[in-house]
């Protein structure tokens, strides 16, 4: 059976949890409960509505005009793709000419639907790492469930089948990196010992071709109570390039790690062959010598340096969430002088990076709106911003192919609005093109300026909408971003029905993203008059964006952590009472949905705000924050939530424990919790046990659905998906309209 505790309890339980039973994840008791609740729930939501949000929503994901995202792989431009005759999805490729077309010719290297009917396994795909420079081999990596385990096998481009006797590493938790041909970087489960307390690899092994996992030398390792070992590598570059690089990071907590790398030239004998000796591998590491909550990035001429709090490096002050470099010689000899190439301010965050071959393009937030600024590390790291970014769209680039010459410098662009379809442009850095340039071909010669290239059709209809931001001042004077999509000349007496969704946790953002889920399910329905609303009204969406989020960078996040969690909540409350205070809803129209870390956001309203919000819609959550270390990988979020084992700690985090805040004398809204049996990350346990808590009390409309497979996001295909977000949808659009 599958315990939902990776290790006993460092302390008992408390003795009132009556619901422990519901650990056993798939008991057959316990399973038979979850029938019932599933029973129960869709006989009650199961209607002409509910059918018609499901259909629309799977149509919408299914389209045939989406944009198919490709990655280049040498000379093919490949994807992954799911519709109607491929629920499962195809892994696929097609050249440069024919991806330019309205209707390009694929190569299907691997039908994952196929697959699965050929072994009896419903696979479901997590990816695959093509090595370079040939791009012939791969290793392709599939869960059995949708779950965060998946199986890594090696996979032959040129034949499209999977190697006979290649590598295959049985479904875990594994992270990988290729070496060469004939060896990988691998963590992995190889048994007691291998793994730390939050259940992930915690031994990084160097793999031959041939040899068993169990044999390959341990060549770094991290202990049990950190959170994982992460591997990497850079290999395969081309001659410009001429170093192959492997990383290991050691993953303290969710936010302290520290990496070490190594040029892999260094260790090579004269053939070639890399050691099969630990200690030479564990003698060649390099630390990088910087306080652990900086995050750092390695690339052949600098390092980069991104720290979570101030960092004092000697010389100057990274301020937090800023970004500084650093020569990669100088590291390596071990000296560390960086300089600071990008600072934050009160309104503008750094998001994330990405490098061409010879720039550097930040991607930024300013009050939740993308900008982007390109460095030039040649030039003293001059900075220059990317124009053409739209208002209250959120961008995001990343290099084509810097391996290539006639690619170096190009970039994808996709541009994104909740109410504008996606687009897909393709650019240049490159101020000029060099004389030896001109003789690229016409193909090439059509990459010199950015253009869009594809472009998504409306999904759902957006006409008559509108997109605002807004602000609501939380209980200690924050002022708390959010955005609102509603009709134009939305009348404000209070009698939308509205629909407020968030996150805050782990420095997560939530930005602006065209959702034909959120489309179609929420903002596309309209009352009828038949209850105790006007007819006509649609639905009107809400994206808070609290702190513990990423939204302004670090500090937001650190803000609202640990012993501070309840800002995040107070944040969230106030942008409700904000939205009751402007007369665009009333608690009774006013719902709220989050999963995970955004399940235990909507908890918190469930059981500390409950006057506030007409019905909750709770998914893949955490809710008992007195176990949730001992479930699933519950212990890796320590730090962002506490230690319940730690009597100091566990006095602040029972503040915010849903499933200990319960009262019997509460007038809690309407409830839906949806999880899934294979989720191995945060688990169904904890709302399997708040849901049978609150019947239990006999508290009224209490409503559970777990799905047997998708793992943390409850869905493994577009079918499933479409399914679990229409039972939400139909859920909050009954109790907040009676409709």
């Amino acid at each position: 059976m599958n315990s939902a505790s990776p290790e006993p309890s460092a302390q008992s339980p408390e003795p009132d949890d009556e619901n422990l039973w519901l650990e056993d994840i798939d008991g057959d008791d316990q399973l038979a409960w979850v029938r019932d609740q599933n029973a129960a729930t869709l006989d009650h939501f199961r209607d002409g509505l509910f059918d018609q949000m499901s259909d629309e929503i799977l149509t919408a994901l299914d389209s045939d005009d989406r944009i198919p995202m490709v990655t280049k792989r040498g000379d093919h431009y490949v994807n992954f793709w799911r519709d109607k005759e491929h629920p499962k999805g195809v892994w696929r490729r097609t050249t440069w000419d024919s991806y330019r077309t309205a209707d390009p010719e694929w190569d299907v290297l691997l039908d994952v639907d196929e697959l699965a009917r050929t072994e009896g396994i419903p696979w479901v795909w997590a990816g695959a790492s093509v090595l370079r420079p040939d791009h012939t081999r791969a290793l392709v990596s599939l869960s059995p469930d949708g779950g965060d385990a998946h199986r890594v096998r090696e996979f032959d481009l040129e034949t499209k089948t999977f190697v006979a006797d290649g590598f295959d590493i049985p479904a875990a938790k594994t992270r990988f990196a290729w070496l060469d041909a004939d060896t990988i970087l691998v963590a992995t489960d190889t048994g007691p010992g291998s793994l730390t307390t939050s259940s992930y690899p915690r031994q990084a092994r160097v793999l031959r071709r041939g040899q068993a996992i169990a044999e390959a030398p341990i060549v770094a390792e991290v202990p049990r109570d950190h959170v994982a070992i992460f591997v990497g590598s850079d290999v395969g570059a081309p001659q410009q390039r001429t170093r192959d690089r492997a990383v290991v990071i050691d993953a303290i907590d969710f936010f302290n790690s520290t990496l070490s790398f190594l040029d892999l030239d260094d260790i090579r004998a004269d053939d070639g062959s890399l050691p099969t000796t630990a200690a030479t591998w564990e003698e060649a590491w390099i630390s990088v010598d910087v306080p652990t909550d900086v995050s750092v990035g390695v690339d052949d001429d600098y390092v980069l340096f991104r720290p979570q709090t101030a960092w004092d490096a000697g010389s100057i002050v990274v301020p937090a969430g800023g970004l500084a470099a650093a020569p990669t010689a100088e590291v390596t000899a071990g000296t560390i002088r960086p300089r600071v190439i990008f600072a934050p301010d009160g309104h503008t965050a750094l998001r994330s990076w990405a490098k061409t071959r010879d720039f550097l393009v930040l991607e930024l937030l300013h009050d939740v709106q993308s900008e982007l600024l390109v460095l030039d590390p040649g030039d003293d790291f001059s900075s220059t911003p990317l124009p053409g970014v739209p208002a209250n769209h959120m961008v995001s680039l990343s290099p084509v192919d810097p391996d290539d010459d006639a690619t170096a410098n190009d970039f994808w662009l996709v541009s994104t609005g909740f109410l504008t379809p996606s687009t897909l442009s393709y650019g240049s850095l490159d101020s000029a093109r060099t004389a030896a340039d001109a003789d690229r071909d016409a193909a090439d010669a059509d990459r010199e300026d950015t253009a869009v290239i594809k472009s998504s059709p409306a999904l759902f209809p957006a006409n008559g909408f509108s997109v605002e931001q807004h602000f609501a001042t939380s209980a200690d004077g924050t002022r708390i971003p959010y955005f609102q999509i509603a009709e134009e000349g939305l009348t404000l007496d209070g009698a939308n029905p509205t629909l407020l969704d968030g996150y805050g946790g782990f420095e997560v953002s939530r930005t602006p993203v065209y959702s034909p889920i959120v489309g179609l399910g929420w903002l596309s329905r309209e009352t009828t008059g038949d209850a105790s609303l006007p007819a006509g009204r649609k639905g009107v969406y809400v994206l808070a964006n609290i702190r513990g989020g990423g939204e302004y960078g670090p500090v937001w996040h650190t803000s609202a952590m640990r012993e501070n969690r309840m800002r995040a909540y107070e944040d969230f409350s106030a942008v409700a009472r904000d939205l009751i205070d402007r007369g665009v809803t009333r608690p009774a129209n006013l719902g709220c949905a989050g999963g995970s870390n955004g399940g235990l956001l909507v908890g918190n309203m469930l059981t500390q705000y409950p006057e506030l919000f007409g019905a909750v819609s709770c998914g893949v959550p955490l809710l008992d924050m007195r176990r949730y270390t001992k479930l699933s990988a519950g212990y890796s979020w320590k730090a962002e939530y506490g230690d319940p084992d730690v009597p100091e700690d566990w006095e602040f985090i029972r503040t915010f424990s849903p499933y200990h805040l319960l009262a019997a004398d509460a007038d809690y809204p309407p409830v839906l919790f949806w999880t899934a049996t294979s989720d191995d990350r945060v688990g169904p346990v904890q709302a399997r046990k708040m849901a049978a808590r609150m019947q239990a009390m006999d508290i009224p409309d209490v409503w559970f659905f777990e799905d047997t497979e998708g793992g943390h996001a409850a869905a493994s295909d577009n079918k499933q998906a479409a399914f679990v977000r229409a039972l939400s949808y139909r859920f909050l659009w009954r109790s907040l309209t009676g409709q």
